[in-house]
């Protein structure tokens, strides 16, 4: 019996299992972001920050009064042009702010799927770096060469991991929320290995 994979388990989650496992993700692809702020001094990394903040408050407390609108409003200045930047970082950076307008979303549309997303491009940043890597050293980056690479296997399984976690969470409180944050943050560094100060 094949063992399911990573997608197939996110999708048997119900909708807060979901959001939660979305919302960790994020915390790992967050950093990415604040560090491409730090080197070219574009977007505010804190409005970012405090948007995660209120989701995981969201998450916890549902009837809270956090206007997601206003929240999507202030993102959406701070995702970076490709074009305007010639250097590797803009990418995770996109793909950070894209998957938290995704997740915000995902929260106004009670649109599971935008939560789903987010591993999926969680996955797409650390694909993008293995072929920008792997290409810069003149190997063909063909799936099975990123599908192989230990960054791609750390966050396959780190993914799995997230997932066993939620899995098993129990009833989504401050304190089961915390204990998924410190997991998904326990190995010191984002999904594509830059240590998190």
């Amino acid at each position: 019996m094949k063992k399911p994979n990573n997608f197939q388990r996110i999708r048997e989650l119900n909708y807060l299992q979901k959001a939660v496992l979305a919302a960790a993700l994020l915390e790992r692809m967050l950093p990415n972001y604040t560090l491409f702020c730090q080197a070219t001094e574009f977007g505010e990394s804190s409005v970012l920050r405090n948007a995660l903040n209120l989701i995981w408050e969201k998450l916890v407390l549902p009837k809270s009064k956090i206007n997601l609108e206003l929240l999507v409003d202030k993102v959406e200045p701070n995702v970076p042009e490709v074009a305007d930047f010639d250097m590797f970082g803009v990418y995770p950076a996109i793909d950070t702010a894209t998957a938290l307008l995704g997740m915000l979303n995902g929260l106004l549309m009670e649109d599971e799927s935008e939560f789903v997303d987010i591993s999926k491009i969680s996955q797409a940043t650390v694909a993008k770096l293995i072929e920008y890597q792997l290409t810069s050293e003149d190997i063909v980056a063909d799936n099975q060469a990123i599908r192989e690479h230990p960054l791609m296997q750390y966050e396959m399984e780190m993914l799995s991991e997230l997932i066993e976690h939620v899995e098993n969470m129990g009833r989504i409180t401050s304190e089961s929320v915390k204990a998924l944050k410190k997991k998904a943050l326990e190995d010191g560094q984002t999904n594509i290995g830059i240590e998190i100060e």
